[in-house]
């Protein structure tokens, strides 16, 4: 559900759908409980209330600037990782240019179909949240074999050629780390931490009684408000290469690897 919201809503949409939806519930909510229960309304609770509110707040405030943080680092991850993927494959282009015209040739042929099939048929895939490792098995090999069949002649060769080879290992385990990045989400636990925590925490605003309704309205509006954003930014960072926040594949259409995109 919400890799289809990401990938189908801008930031500005989901801000209007959670955000308001939240506000909407709490002022509604408010509006009735002053209505039917008018105790509360005069606030003969608060006392109770106040105490019981202030404690959850505490509580579910710091259960959310956890999960931010920790999805915030994760997005960061994931674009450090894309980048030095994209590095050290540009980095495998550039030492080619060592080896003879034909081995330079295959090698550039061999990271270029590397490259195009990351961008044009993995992406979209780890968009989804659904990557597929093996879309890009038969070039990862072919650009192994590129390697596997020349013999290099000078010890300018022999020296770019190991370290072309020890490169291939770092790229290969940035495509691993990548994959597996695509995937991540919050854990069950913590999903219902926060969704089910807000759920809890909105109508205990309700039962703050309040004498004025504009000035409840206001401190309601205010807490669900809160609440909306932070629900909103849990959801936006909670996959690194979904929504308007994603990581993108920019990094594989610049510098030396723009040639494969002309």
């Amino acid at each position: 559900m919400e890799i289809w919201l990401l990938n189908h809503f801008n930031t500005f949409a989901l801000f209007v759908i959670i955000c308001g939806g939240v506000v909407a519930v709490a002022v509604a909510g408010t509006l009735v409980v002053r209505r039917r229960l008018p105790r509360v309304a005069a606030g003969k609770y608060n006392d109770m209330i106040g105490v019981v509110l202030g404690m959850y707040a505490a509580i579910y405030g710091i259960i959310l600037a956890f999960v931010v943080v920790a999805e915030w680092e994760g997005l960061n991850q994931a674009n450090t990782n894309v980048a030095a993927e994209a590095s050290q494959t540009a980095e495998v282009v550039r030492e080619a240019s060592a080896f003879p015209p034909d081995q330079q040739r295959k090698v550039n042929e061999a990271m270029g179909e590397y490259v195009r099939a990351v961008v044009d048929k993995q992406w979209p895939l780890m968009r989804a949240g659904t990557p597929d490792a093996n879309l890009t098995n038969p070039q990862v090999t072919a650009l192994y074999q590129a390697f596997q069949e020349y013999e290099p002649k000078t010890e300018a060769q022999q020296t770019y050629y190991s370290q072309s080879v020890s490169t291939l290992a770092e790229i290969a385990s940035a495509r691993r780390t990548r994959l597996t990045q695509s995937e991540q989400q919050l854990p069950m636990l913590l999903t219902i931490l926060v969704y089910g925590g807000a759920i809890v925490m909105i109508p205990l605003t309700f039962l703050y009684g309040i004498e004025g309704l504009r000035a409840q309205l206001m401190f309601v509006v205010a807490v669900a408000g809160l609440v909306g954003v932070s629900l909103l930014l849990c959801l936006t960072l909670d996959r690194p290469f979904a929504g308007e926040l994603a990581v993108s594949p920019q990094p594989f259409k610049e510098g030396v690897l723009a040639q494969y995109w002309r």
